[in-house]
């Protein structure tokens, strides 16, 4: 006896091969699509944030140019005042030696004293006061240069504090431009 051929019993059919492609391609292009739309908000929201970035940079070099020129004026008003120092030290010797010569010696002499006396500590009040200034705004911009660092509310009350120091350094200035005139 021949047995016969098995034969396969049928199974799920299986579908035609271009409609299984076109579920394939769907599926790349729907994460495709999901991909590119992640990509984009990614995009949008860094663009954003660089332009927050941005402005905050501007802001900072705004002020560190603003704190630089102040810095140079304080410079120059220190130099100021020290010329006028060595102006106002030879016309107190000139005027000791005018008086020296129009009266007593001693009387002069004393007068010279304390005249230099007064200009001296008042010019040393002015250097000592635009030196704080000068070093205060040294700080303020060495500050400012690493702002991310710092509270923005404590450069602020920094800053404060240090037109304070230069404020009162242009007030001693101007005492002793009142003690030098004759």
């Amino acid at each position: 006896m021949t047995e016969a051929p098995v034969v396969a019993a049928p199974g799920p059919a299986r579908e035609p091969g271009p409609r299984r492609g076109s579920r394939v391609l769907a599926i790349v292009l729907v994460a495709t699509i999901a991909v590119g739309a992640y990509l984009w908000l990614t995009t949008v929201r860094w663009q954003s944030t660089s332009a927050e970035w941005e402005e905050k940079a501007h802001g900072y070099a705004e002020e560190v140019a603003s704190l630089r020129m102040q810095l140079d004026g304080a410079n120059s008003e220190l130099q100021a005042a020290r010329d006028q120092l060595s102006t106002a030290t030879a016309r107190i010797t000139d005027l000791a030696n005018e008086k020296a010569q129009l009266g007593d010696e001693n009387v002069a002499s004393e007068q010279y004293l304390n005249y230099q006396t007064q200009v001296s500590a008042a010019a040393a009040t002015v250097a000592s006061a635009l030196g704080q200034c000068v070093s205060g705004q040294e700080q303020l911009v060495g500050y400012l240069k690493d702002a991310d660092q710092y509270e923005p509310s404590d450069l602020s009350r920094y800053e404060r504090e240090v037109n304070a120091l230069c404020a009162d350094a242009e007030d001693a200035n101007e005492a002793l431009q009142k003690e030098l005139r004759p």
